[in-house]
This record gives structure tokens, C-alpha cells and sequence, in this order.
């Protein structure tokens, strides 16, 4: 059995500044553990469509302001400059976010095709990426923008996201709000940035599922919530593809949270998901261990290629 990554050198020019989280490195990282895995030799290493081939801007409009890209392109031809306080954009910055979301695009025609789950190693992440601006790290929605082209393609009626990211996934969140047709479903730490995700919040047409988890949270914590409340509910709504929001920084040795994951667990949540269906597209969010985000990223390769 081969597996697809969808990866590319160019998601390194993404500069965010040498003291920032969200470095070039945690792809460098993803990649080093990956191809020195033991199921190495099953990797299917796939570049993202190129930009000249693939219209994907019309896809980004579909989801984020026109006067916000238009922004984003004015940043990186200055030479780069701020979204926000935590969210820098070097001069390669648009071209590569612009990148990233055809990697995900690809990753969801690859896992339509084939029926069977791809991984996309990309950044700059897209989860906390509002209509009218990013923010957080995140410059372009890549799983919503992802869902909607997921629902253009044959026989897609419903597709659902799950966020694991330690961080709950606003822009993603006020994005399928109110589409019927897409449910969002994250598990993060509470409190903690950016301080939306509350139970209560349940979409228009009850197709959000938020389920805050406390500090020091650990499998135990987590596995019963999977378990007894997410697996359900992917049930109820019958998604043709699953696609989960990969964030890694939930981990007990990232610097940015304080839930006490491990790795391996990862590749339980992993597993769990791929009890309901194999059309399951893994795309990289969170993560700024190093070490914690390259071991969660081959446990869940791992448990999809049955190796573990």
C-alpha cells in the first residue's frame, strides 16, 4: 500500500521571522521523520499543483474578502509587513499561501479518487483565517476553502472537519457557519487563544460540534470525547470525505498550550476516525515541537498504512 504526501521546498519561503512559532523548520521537521520512518518506502511524495496550472485564486475569493487578498499581495510586493501582531508576510508569503491551498486542493481530489486518506504538509496554516483577514499564523481558510471545492466535485453531498489543534479553529468556524452541508467539529483547549469555541456555539443549522477541553488535558481526558460524542455525530451527519484540521500543538511538550497528548495518541484519534471511513484528507495545522510534532505526524501515516 503506497501513501500520497503532499509536500513542497517552496512552503519554506513562507518567512515569518527567525523568533517566530511557526518556523520553516516544523516542515523540515515533518519531512526528516517521514522519510526516515520504517514504512519510508511507501511514501508517495506529490508536488502541489502550480499555480499556473490551477486557478486557485477564484476558490480563495470564494471564501475571504477580495480587499483582504488584494492586501496580502500589497504586503508581499512591499517586501512583507503585518496582518496582525502575530501574523508576519514576507515577500514570498502570497505566492506560497496561494500554494498551500492548491496542495490542499489537491489533497482532496487525490483522497476523492482514491477513496483512500493523503496527507498535505503545508503552511502557512489556515484555521484562525477570518472572511476579512487572518490572523493567529493563518492567511488563507485551507480546510474551508477545501470543503467548498470538496462539495464541487461529483457525488460529494456533505464533507465535515475535524480540528484537533490545541487552538479552536475560529475562521474556519464562522466560514461554514452557515453551510448545511459542512459541520465543524474541534476539540481545543480552553481557555485559550483566540477564545471562541464555547459548546454553546452550534452552527445555524447545528453543524458545529465544540468541545473545550481543560489544561493538563490527557488521553484520558480526550479518547471518551472522541469516543462517545465526535464519532457519533460524524455518524449522524454521514460525511462523503472527512478532513481534518492537523494541528500537533495539543502535545505535552509544545510550547504553546498546555494539553499532555503524546504522539501515539494521534495515531489513536487516527485510527478511531478511519473505523468510519478512509476518505479522510490530513492536512497540517499547529505544532512548534519539533521533535512531538515529526512523531504525531508519523503516527498518523502509521495507523493509515496499518504498519503500527
Amino acid at each position: 500500500m503506497a501513501f500520497p504526501v503532499i509536500y513542497s521546498d517552496v512552503f519554506l519561503q513562507h518567512d515569518p521571522g527567525l523568533l517566530h512559532p511557526e518556523k520553516p523548520g516544523r516542515l523540515t521537521a515533518s519531512v526528516q521523520a517521514l522519510q526516515t520512518a520504517p514504512f519510508a518506502a511507501q511514501l508517495v511524495w506529490q508536488t502541489p499543483t502550480p499555480l499556473l496550472t490551477r486557478e486557485v485564486l477564484p476558490w480563495v475569493l470564494r471564501v475571504h474578502h477580495e480587499g483582504y487578498v488584494r492586501a496580502v499581495n500589497r504586503l508581499a510586493e512591499a517586501g512583507g509587513g503585518r496582518i496582525d501582531s502575530d501574523t508576519p508576510i514576507s515577500a514570498q508569503s502570497y505566492e506560497v499561501a496561494l500554494l498551500a491551498v492548491s496542495a490542499w486542493l489537491d489533497g482532496v481530489e487525490q483522497v476523492l479518487g482514491s477513496g483512500e486518506p493523503a496527507l498535505v504538509l503545508a503552511r502557512p496554516p489556515g484555521h484562525h483565517a477570518l472572511p476579512q483577514t487572518g490572523m493567529g499564523f493563518c492567511v488563507f481558510a485551507n480546510a474551508a476553502i477545501a470543503a467548498l471545492y470538496a462539495l464541487s466535485q461529483p457525488g460529494v453531498q456533505r464533507v465535515a472537519i475535524l480540528d484537533w489543534d490545541v487552538h479552536h479553529g475560529n475562521g474556519t468556524q464562522e466560514i461554514v457557519w452557515n453551510q448545511p452541508q459542512i459541520a465543524y467539529i474541534s476539540t481545543h483547549q480552553a481557555p485559550l487563544y483566540p477564545g471562541t469555541g464555547r459548546a454553546d456555539e452550534r452552527g445555524a443549522h447545528g453543524n458545529v460540534l465544540n468541545l473545550p477541553m481543560n489544561s493538563g488535558s490527557t488521553l484520558s481526558d480526550y479518547q471518551p470525547v472522541f469516543e462517545q460524542t465526535i464519532l457519533p455525530f460524524l455518524r449522524e451527519f454521514a460525511p462523503d470525505l472527512l478532513i481534518v484540521s492537523a494541528g500537533f500543538d495539543a502535545n505535552h511538550d509544545d510550547p504553546l498550550a498546555s494539553i499532555s497528548l503524546r504522539p501515539k495518541d494521534y495515531g489513536l484519534f487516527t485510527d478511531l476516525c478511519l473505523g468510519l471511513t478512509r476518505k479522510i484528507l490530513f492536512g497540517l495545522e499547529g505544532g512548534y515541537d519539533f521533535n512531538s510534532l515529526g512523531q504525531s505526524v508519523v503516527a498518523v501515516v502509521e495507523r493509515c498504512l496499518g504498519t503500527a
